[in-house]
């Protein structure tokens, strides 16, 4: 095997939330990070210092390869939060250390002869412990330089713990049935063959040294041993349980003694919980849906678990669940040996349409319409879906449901060892039949010859076929549903739908790359760029390159010619666009780090010194660049050298704790945003201090009376109706209220283009910018969205139109708060009573969103909806709803403040009622900007 990893970057899902098993979990001295470690190749770092807000502030990213090559299986923190170490499985059995400010890799640890299975620090930081797969042990490092300064080989089998006592001793557990306990120079002084079961699995020190609990892989047993020498003291009662308890824990002060595993009660996996160390009475947690993996007792008491759903969870010191963090994915399980369930998982003729669910059982169950690109409850689902086909006269498969034992006709399906068969769809016509396991999906014809069989992300728990046997359908564990074709099992489409509360993200990709999305369903799939096997790897969402690879109408044609590179021709054709599949790696945006303040350092000072670091491509110098505090545009030098190398940039905080984001562009794309959080420290309040009321700046556009698009009616009057409720905020929220209104006939590209220009120059970091469109919105033939001036022609929108590229510049270099509402239409005609003339907003909006870049939306109506308006409102419903939340609908309590997150809330729930569903907003703002006012009503 090569032992650099491959230099082709590799389109991988991206979730807040891991998406494969958690493995292990670290958390420092301080109680500030969780880190977590994942068979999704991640490491993931958690702010757990305000337990009633988690949030992900990191994701670290090893060189990966196909298969298993990068998946984490062993992560650890050291004591002190700075430094992040994991392992797993790699073609050189390498330990990775990142810092975990900078998040590089420090130094890469390599040639330790077997997957790392855990790792572990000493109390005081100075030693790192890691132990094997195999034969091969254990090995010890310094960590002032991490070289190695001891090692045990002498094992018979794996070794998935260790555990460090406060005088530095070490105790491991193995397979091979032995625990050993070593002295604070590493020295072994005893080995001691373990009682309660076969398999140590977990091992850890009491608080005071004096004892060590033993979990087992094999049993239910905890085993309580002496820390002096490894005498057998007692078993705390597990009785009751139904599997191993094999992840023990101590409570900090010893009083508790805390183990899990995959023993079950009710559906649930749980922690127990015993008094006196263990000697007492118990209680069990309900803790998750899969295994524990491990459980750390934190220095106020309570814990935080890993599993293997994956998930993590915390429980306070009176054993009350404060968080429980689960994966973004949908799960495709049905019931054990219930395949009823699986019948569920159902097709449209043409395998456009899809029945899935998010939750396991086929609970919270979906529709998803590729011709629509739309999500649909089950209820309004208009034609009936065809179940996968499980029995045939000719073709009789038994145990296929959960077995490694398949047969056809009783004669055994060839499996791998260790293969277990999840699903099942025989061919309409009994021409054979596809089998989804653990590791593939396998296609065999009549006779039980298997034809050919794809490589799967992990188990098929679902599978169909269209009813001409020419599409297979299939879901799996990584949360995508992928499309095949039967006669080869070549991809040649996935799906992936998100599954957080609002179940409205998803993206539909090919397998090179090509997509379509949601608004914001562009940030689930990106590009995993390695970097040499030593260095820490780049990614990069799908959204960076929305100019080359969004292309819906590839998307939609691949099924019907079952071949993508056929699918790209015909639609290049009918675009009359020129092939121009431009490498990954030759369209790369820069990249940003902060290098001070560290991220969550204290401060009493409002004035900051930002020093960072800038990297970019050779033919890619940097070409601006974007600072915002708590989500508002503040003033950014940009006109200063930009190559690689080191800079620093002043900025202003308010008296509270501040997001520092800095962003920089070039010619590709704009940067990963680089983050940190300033903890405020100083004064909040005091005597004589006001804060100055902002400006608001609003540009605004109305149109009906188009020279050569269709008429509006009620365009102008938007405009100037949410311009006079707005005037009305002066010498309220606002000092002032500067407004710059055009409409009709005086909305042509030049005035509007000045209008742009005006807004950028007269705001300051201390004001609020409202751009309103309202009128014709089209899309050309590369799917770049345009907004239509009064004489705009859609046979000439590059010269006649607003392009979303100055619409979106405008926004990002504007200074202060931006809020943009767009009300142009999403539908593909002109219909009576509705506006527009184009395409959709989702390639604009999720344009606009790309740089993180801090700017607030709102828009009238989703994909393949139309912007409805009525001689009854003689408003548009979306321009209606909101003037009526600005004029107090929307206000938050008695004081009449009207923010934007309240807006968002009353509009949503307004456009609805007012359209009788047919429309419905959208709204978008930075996941970590405060909310803000935006008027007070009367």
């Amino acid at each position: 095997m090569p032992t650099e990893p491959p230099t082709e970057p590799i389109l991988r899902i991206n979730t807040e939330m891991h998406t494969a098993p958690i493995l292990r979990i670290g958390v420092d001295a301080a109680n500030k990070y969780l880190v977590t470690g994942s068979h999704d190749k991640t490491v993931k770092v958690w702010d757990i210092r305000d337990l009633s807000s988690v949030k992900l502030i990191q994701t670290l990213r090893v060189p990966i390869g196909l298969g298993d090559e990068g998946k984490i299986y062993a992560v650890a923190i050291s004591p002190d939060g700075k430094t992040i170490v994991c392992g797993g499985w790699s073609a050189e059995d390498s330990i990775y250390i990142f810092d975990r400010q900078t998040r590089k890799i420090v130094k890469r640890i390599a040639g330790l002869l077997d997957v790392i299975s855990h790792l572990a620090y000493s109390k005081d930081g100075g030693f790192l412990a890691a132990t094997l797969g195999g034969t091969n042990g254990i090995r010890i490092y310094e960590t002032n330089n991490y070289t190695q300064t001891a090692s045990d080989s002498e094992y018979d089998d794996g070794s998935f713990g260790a555990d460090f006592d406060k005088e530095g001793r070490l105790v491991t557990s193995s397979n091979d049935g032995y625990i050993r306990l070593y002295d604070s120079d590493f020295k072994l002084i005893k080995k001691e063959k373990s009682q309660g079961g076969n398999k140590p699995f977990s091992v850890r020190f009491s608080p005071d040294g004096s004892q060590i609990a033993v979990g087992f892989a094999d049993t239910s047993k905890v085993d309580i041993l002496s820390g002096a020498d490894l005498s057998y003291q007692y078993s705390p009662d597990t009785s009751g349980a139904n599997n191993n308890l094999g992840r023990v824990s101590f409570s900090p002060d010893g009083k508790y003694l805390y183990a899990g595993g995959k023993t079950i009660a009710n559906g649930q996996h749980f922690i127990r919980k015993w008094l006196d160390s263990g000697r007492g009475q118990y209680k069990d947690l309900s803790a998750s849906n899969s295994t524990i993996m491990q459980i750390i007792s934190l220095k106020n008491g309570g814990i935080v678990f890993g599993s293997q759903d994956p998930a993590f969870g915390i429980f306070d010191s009176n054993d009350t669940p404060i968080v429980f963090k689960q994966s973004d994915i949908a799960d495709y399980r049905g019931i054990e040996n219930a395949p009823q369930i699986s019948e569920e998982f159902q097709i449209s003729q043409d395998a456009k349409t899809i029945r899935f669910w998010y939750e396991p059982r086929g609970n919270s169950p979906k529709v998803f319409s590729l011709k629509d690109r739309e999500l649909l409850d089950v209820s309004d689902l208009k034609d009936d879906l065809l179940k996968p086909i499980f029995k045939s006269e000719k073709l009789n498969i038994t145990y296929w449901l959960n077995n490694d034992y398949p047969k056809l006709n009783g004669t055994p399906l060839k499996l791998k060892q260790y293969e277990v068969s999840r699903s099942l769809a025989i061919l309409p016509n009994d021409s054979g039949f596809l089998l989804g396991t653990e590791w593939y999906l396998r296609f065999f014809d009549t006779n039980g010859k298997e034809k050919w069989n794809a490589s799967s992300p992990g188990v098929v728990w679902n599978v169909n076929v269209s009813p001409d046997g020419k599409i297979a359908v299939a879901a799996f564990i990584d949360g995508t549903i992928r499309w095949y074709r039967v006669s080869d099992g070549k991809e040649l489409l996935a799906f992936f739908p998100l599954n957080d509360t609002e179940r409205n993200k998803w993206v539909l990709w090919t397998p090179t790359g090509y997509y379509d999305a949601s608004v914001g369903g562009d940030e689930l799939i990106g590009w995993h760029v390695n970097r040499g096997k030593d260095k820490e790897a780049d990614f990069y969402s799908v959204s960076k390159f929305s100019h080359i690879y969004y292309r819906p109408d590839i998307v939609s044609k691949v099924l019907d010619t079952l071949d993508e590179d056929e699918a790209i021709r015909q639609a290049n054709a009918e675009a009359n666009r020129k092939p121009k599949a431009i490498p990954i790696m030759e369209m790369l945006p820069p990249k940003v780090r902060i290098i001070s303040p560290a991220d969550g350092a204290k401060t009493t000072s409002t004035e900051v010194t930002i020093d960072y670091e800038l990297q970019t491509p050779a033919d890619a110098p940097v070409t601006s660049l974007m600072l915002l505090v708590n989500g508002v545009s503040q003033p950014c030098e940009d006109n200063v050298n930009k190559t690689s190398n080191k800079y620093e940039i002043k900025t202003t905080i308010q008296r509270k704790d501040s997001e520092i984001r800095l962003i920089a562009i070039n010619k590709n794309a704009a940067s990963v945003p680089a983050v940190v959080m300033l903890n405020w420290q100083g004064i909040v309040k005091r005597g004589g201090f006001v804060e100055l009321k902002p400006n608001l700046y609003i540009l605004a556009v109305g149109i009906d009376n188009y020279t050569i698009y269709p008429q509006l009616s009620y365009s102008v009057e938007d405009a100037d109706k949410f311009v006079k409720v707005m005037e009305k905020q002066e010498g309220k929220l606002y000092k002032k209220v500067e407004v710059n209104l055009i409409l009709d006939k005086d909305a042509t590209r030049d005035r509007i283009k000045s209008g742009l220009k005006w807004i950028k120059e007269e705001a300051t970091n201390k004001d609020v910018s409202i751009l309103m469109f309202s009128g014709h919105g089209s899309n050309d033939d590369d799917f770049i969205y345009h907004y239509i001036p009064v004489a705009g022609d859609r046979e000439d929108l590059t010269d006649s139109a607003i392009p979303q590229a100055l619409i979106t510049t405008t926004l990002y270099t504007t200074l202060g708060k931006r809020i943009l509402f767009m009300d142009t239409c999403n539908s593909g005609n002109v219909v009576g009573g509705a506006r527009g003339y184009g395409d959709n907003l989702t390639g604009f909006i999720n344009a606009l969103n790309a740089a993180e870049n801090g700017v607030i939306l709102f828009a009238s109506s989703k994909r393949n909806q139309a912007s409805l308006e009525s001689g009854a409102w003689r408003n548009g419903a979306f321009t209606k709803a909101v003037l009526e939340g600005l004029n107090g609908e929307a206000k938050l309590n008695n004081d009449g403040l009207v923010t934007v997150d309240s807006l968002n809330h009353y509009t949503a729930d307004r456009v609805k009622e007012l359209t009788n569903k047919k429309q419905a907003t959208i709204f978008d703002k930075p996941a970590r900007m405060d909310d803000i006012p935006i008027a007070v009503s009367p």
